[in-house]
Order: C-alpha cells, then structure tokens, then sequence
C-alpha cells in the first residue's frame, strides 16, 4: 500500500515505477515469497484456485485474458498498477472488473516451488539421440 502513487511503467519492478504484476513481484518479495515475473506466469504457479466469493486481502486477482493483475487490499478492493499515464492505486473492485475476472490465487512458498520446478524441466536440453521415424 505505500507504493500507491508510484507512477505505471511498463516492465517496471521498482521505487521508479511498476506494471502490474512487477508491483506483486515486488509485494510478495518483501513478504518473502518469491513470484514469477509475469502476470500469466504468477497466475501459473499455483495449482489452487480461488473464485470471487472467496478472496481475501493477499489474494492475487487476474483478468482480461491473465494481461492484468492486482492484490485483494480489503474486502471489495485491490491494490494494482493500472496502464500507462496513471499510478499505483487502491481501487473498488466494480461489475467490471467481475466481468473481467479470470480467477485468483493465494501465493505460498510451495506452489513457487513447485513452479520453479516445472520450469526447470522446460529448459533441460532435448537429448541430442532422439530419433524421429516414419
């Protein structure tokens, strides 16, 4: 909440600017809990979803196709950066945003884990033996 005010910038992760999913980054780092980088990928990270009824102030909020993302700050509002031209802010979640909204999660340092994993055996290199046949 003390980075409201914060101007938007786009890729952004710091005091001189945050986009959306830099400013949870940046949340959850001070909290200790490591995220993913981007909006989709911390939507990714967490096997357990949480539906509209049921969020809580920490919940990580998701819409528009996974391209936004904002923190649950109190029953009936989040916290997020919004776009380019305006700033870190608290905001009443509308009919709008429920409209938009994909899902939520609720970050904890295992479901990072098991992320991390994942992305792990992503990046191993294919065994250079493999042969396709017909």
């Amino acid at each position: 909440m003390d980075k409201r005010g914060t101007p938007y910038v786009w890729g952004g992760t710091s005091e001189n600017g945050y986009d959306c999913s830099g400013l949870m980054l940046r949340a959850y780092e001070a909290a200790g809990i490591d995220l993913p980088r981007t909006a989709r990928q911390q939507y990714g990270a967490f096997s357990r979803k949480i539906d509209w009824p049921d969020l809580k102030p920490g919940d990580l909020v998701f819409f528009s196709n996974l391209g936004h993302v904002g923190m649950i700050s109190k029953p009936g509002h989040m916290v997020h950066a919004p776009r380019t031209g305006d700033v870190v802010k608290e905001e009443k979640l509308s009919a709008w945003r429920r409209q938009a909204f994909v899902g939520a999660v609720r970050p904890d340092p295992q479901g990072v884990r098991q992320w991390a994993k994942v992305l792990e055996r992503r990046e191993e290199p294919i065994p250079a033996h493999l042969v396709a046949t017909f």
